[in-house]
């Protein structure tokens, strides 16, 4: 192939691809923002943190909503069908909608789940269901930069020609999180090792006590599913017990009952354990406070954390 042939055919070649990008803006309509849904309130912000002016992010789950028992609603269902990206956690977080998300796919939606695109040797496995993995991949800010990279990505992809606002986005909110790591890591060594035990309402913090070398105990598993037995709740008090731990806590989207009668279970043995506080584990906080963002979420975690256990 001649010269003159090859440029003929690289300029056709960026025709048609200009071509292409020109077709997926005329079907959002000029100028248009992405209309994103993601389904937790982690993913929300997240979307959000990366989309900024040109994102429509809309979020299915509200604060202090369970996703592992969340159930989509008809309404739900259309938001999915009309949205140019559709972002959720994956591996059974959002245990009742498996069957939605492959629907979607099967319809060529733009459907990302962003857990299951993180490498799966650096994630933890699941006890409660069998050949998968812990779905709180948040409470491990590397992973959730992972996990911002993927959103990037995904938006890049479908609207290229604001390539450069996503990844300067993209790169703002990484620096967020490195310098949150950072705290984290210096607030979590203000205790001693053997004061870094934390006992919650269900086994969401996995990912946070493997990052910042704390033991974790869940009275509930992984999934909130299954509710905690007579038998676990006198197990986990024989341990607080013996560990002479000083606090536990109680979760914004778990029922407090569970934790207050883990509390009544210790005390029966002579021993006086606080609830040390409400730890955002399934949700980030209510919209317009600090915790409304992951970052003001994860810096209120360990804050009551640390606080509690000195």
């Amino acid at each position: 192939m001649n010269r003159i042939a090859l440029l003929i055919l690289s300029f056709s070649l960026t025709l048609l691809a200009a071509s292409c990008n020109d077709n997926q803006a005329e079907q959002r309509g000029e100028g248009q923002k992405l209309n994103v849904v993601a389904t937790t309130t982690m993913l929300r912000d997240l979307v959000t943190q990366i989309g900024g002016e040109k994102v429509k992010a809309v979020g299915l789950m509200g604060p202090g909503i369970d996703p592992h028992l969340y159930k989509a609603s008809a309404g739900d269902v259309n938001k999915m069908q009309e949205a140019d990206l559709i972002v959720y956690n994956g591996m059974h977080l959002e245990g009742k909608m498996g069957e939605i998300f492959k629907n979607l796919r099967d319809k060529d939606k733009e459907v990302v789940a962003v857990g299951e695109s993180i490498d799966e040797k650096k994630l933890l496995a699941s006890s409660d269901y069998e050949g998968s993995y812990d779905p709180h991949i948040w409470f491990d800010l590397k992973l959730w930069m992972e996990a911002t990279n993927v959103v990037a990505d995904a938006f890049i992809k479908i609207d290229s020609d604001n390539e450069d606002y996503y990844t300067a986005s993209r790169d703002n909110y990484m620096k967020k999180l490195e310098e949150l790591e950072q705290y984290v890591t210096a607030r979590s060594r203000e205790l001693e090792a053997e004061r870094r035990i934390l006992v919650t309402a269900h086994d969401a913090f996995n990912y946070f006590g493997n990052a910042y070398g704390f033991e974790v105990r869940g009275l509930q598993g992984i999934s909130t599913a299954a509710e905690a037995g007579t038998q676990d709740v006198s197990k986990l008090a024989d341990y607080i017990v013996e560990k002479q731990i000083k606090a536990i806590f109680v979760e914004s989207s778990v029922p407090v009952k569970n934790i207050q009668a883990l509390q009544e279970a210790v005390e029966a043995r002579g021993f006086q354990v606080q609830i040390g506080g409400e730890l955002f584990s399934d949700s980030t906080g209510s919209a317009g406070t600090e915790q409304e963002t992951l970052t003001g979420t994860i810096k209120h975690n360990i804050d009551t954390i640390v606080d509690a256990l000195k």
